[in-house]
């Protein structure tokens, strides 16, 4: 018996027995299609309590951007970001109507033309000379580039477009805080980015530059153009 007993006590110690050491993980294939305004990762909250300094900080930002309405920010909070019924929905609607509020009084004191503005001039000219542009587009530079395929799909001339430039979520929440604005670019086709990467940067520079906005680029399509020095203020 005791001898039994011993081999028992060895096999368990040996096998773990279910140890979570010997398991690996496995993270589910994402599917579910992106959107442009969107915030994903939902943070755990206790249900229902009032809004702390993380929750106002992110609503600051995110109003500040220009891009989300009420229904946005409603969706983002309360859907998105936190998990349904972790915040109150009162609560953070009231929050929202007073950060948008303030913004529209900041709004009195702008310059009628303001860094955004020129921005919004020089895609627009991007446009023209043939780059489908977007602003806010997706989370990281692979959503960006995801949805530069989509409206090239729906393009109505597809064949007139030699390329794309686009600034993704994070871009933009870093330049809300005042610090450069990151611009990724490229031509339709991958394989073409070594030859023909330079000249859609190179678009890209000389029409910021002509709507007044510095640039820094070193040149190269491996090297993101950025717009140092923004004082971001969209209507």
């Amino acid at each position: 018996m005791k001898l039994l007993n011993l081999l028992l006590i060895v096999c368990l110690v040996q096998s773990g027995c279910d140890s979570s050491q010997n398991q690996t993980d496995v993270t589910p294939p994402l599917t579910e299609k992106k959107r442009l305004l969107t915030a994903p990762v939902h943070k755990q909250k206790d249900a229902q309590m009032s809004l702390d300094a993380e929750v106002h900080k992110e609503m600051d930002w995110l109003v500040r951007s220009g891009f989300y309405d009420k229904t946005d920010l409603m969706r983002v909070f309360c859907e998105e970001m936190y998990a349904p019924g972790d915040l109150d929905e009162t609560q953070v609607s009231a929050a929202i109507d007073a950060r948008l509020a303030a913004h529209r009084g900041e709004q009195e004191n702008w310059p009628t033309v303001t860094d955004c503005d020129r921005l919004d001039q020089a895609f627009e000219r991007m446009e023209k000379r043939g780059l489908i542009t977007i602003q806010n587009a997706g989370n990281t530079q692979t959503d960006g580039y995801e949805i530069f395929q989509v409206y090239l799909e729906e393009h109505p001339q597809p064949d007139t477009v030699i390329g794309y430039c686009f600034y993704h979520n994070q871009d933009l929440e870093r330049a809300v805080g005042g610090l450069p604005l990151y611009l990724a670019f490229g031509p339709v086709d991958p394989q073409d980015e070594e030859t023909k990467g330079v000249e859609i940067g190179n678009i890209v520079r000389e029409e910021l530059e002509r709507v007044g906005l510095e640039v820094e680029w070193e040149g190269t399509f491996n090297d993101r153009l950025r717009v140092p020095g923004m004082v971001w203020q969209r209507r």
